[in-house]
């Protein structure tokens, strides 16, 4: 991933969550994917996908049961 498309998948994701806090930061010895954070924690992972000269995004978030049990 480029410096430009992590900077795009920012502005992208921000705008989509209304969340200016969201931060996307390349990975350490990767390439292919970006880490993403609210603030200090880290929310999930975004894999680029190459295929038949497309580049598309994935974004990746899991979500532990104990994760939900905080909101009640």
């Amino acid at each position: 991933m480029t410096p430009e498309e992590i900077r795009k998948l920012q502005a992208f994701l921000r705008a989509k969550f209304g969340n200016a806090g969201l931060e996307v930061k390349a990975r350490p010895r990767k390439t292919d994917s970006a880490e993403v954070y609210i603030g200090e924690e880290f929310i999930g992972v975004i894999y680029l996908d190459e295929e038949d000269e497309e580049r598309s995004f994935n974004f990746q978030m899991a979500i532990l049961d104990f994760d939900l049990e905080e909101i009640n």
